[in-house]
């Protein structure tokens, strides 16, 4: 039986899945999204991404082919293309007709239904008009939605849009040029886990951000991390 590791003192920190429960159902699938409403986590992530046709559509690579027989560009390729793919099961085989590529829509459904917030990572370099259609795609749950992007225009496209809406910027490490930037932006931060340091972590509290960390699949430095007061951990299996 697949399932998650379970981490014994959560303290403070909420625990996010990444891509949905990827450790244990295929990454970005309602199966996955499923598999992290029935457990214990906060939030759950998700990638969006725009098609060719100008819909969108939730995968992590801006490709098909590491979780899919077929390999398709995500941008280069209709909606109706990308969900007629056949996924492959966490075990490689392609014998679940219930694995497809799914829609944001589709998400924020599941996870409005089992209570989780919603942490969708914008990957395209969207556009004004592309950010008020997905805002619109959340809406009735933005409260609950926190985004995250690599692409700092994205972040600030959902603030002109919202002033008051969640984001969280992607990033390897920080320094205090950006905390001074996320400070008066009123954005907070995501980092790679690796780079961050308890001093680090200190100097983003003390200014008001919170912060969130990726990709976490280790116990013991997951259980260092809570023990600094991280706000939030993203893990692939970790509750």
């Amino acid at each position: 039986m697949r399932d998650t590791l379970k981490l014994s003192d959560h303290g403070n920190t909420k625990m996010v899945a990444h891509r949905g429960v990827s450790g244990v159902e295929t990454e970005n699938t309602a199966a996955a999204f499923i598999a992290a409403g029935n457990r214990s986590y906060w939030g759950v992530e998700t990638d969006i991404w725009r098609t060719i046709d100008g819909q969108f559509i939730c995968n992590h690579d801006g490709r098909s082919g590491r979780i899919c027989e077929t390999d398709l560009v995500m941008e280069d390729s209709t909606l109706a293309d990308l969900r007629a793919l056949t996924l492959k099961d966490i075990d490689g085989r392609t014998d679940r007709g219930d694995l497809r590529l799914c829609l944001p829509s589709e998400y924020v459904k599941i996870c409005s239904s089992y209570g989780k917030v919603c942490v969708p990572e914008l990957k395209s370099r969207f556009t004004a008009e592309e950010i008020r259609s997905i805002l619109d795609i959340f809406d009735g749950y933005l409260d609950s939605t926190i985004f995250i992007s690599f692409g700092y225009h994205n972040l600030e496209l959902v603030k002109e849009a919202r002033p008051e809406q969640k984001c969280q910027f992607l990033t390897g490490d920080v320094d205090a040029a950006l905390i001074e930037k996320l400070t008066a932006d009123g954005m907070d931060l995501d980092i790679e886990a690796g780079r961050l340091t308890e001093e680090k972590l200190k100097a983003c509290h003390a200014a008001g951000i919170e912060v969130n960390c990726w990709t976490v699949d280790s116990l013991s430095r997951a259980a260092e991390l809570v023990s600094w007061g991280v706000d939030e951990i993203t893990s692939n299996i970790i509750e």
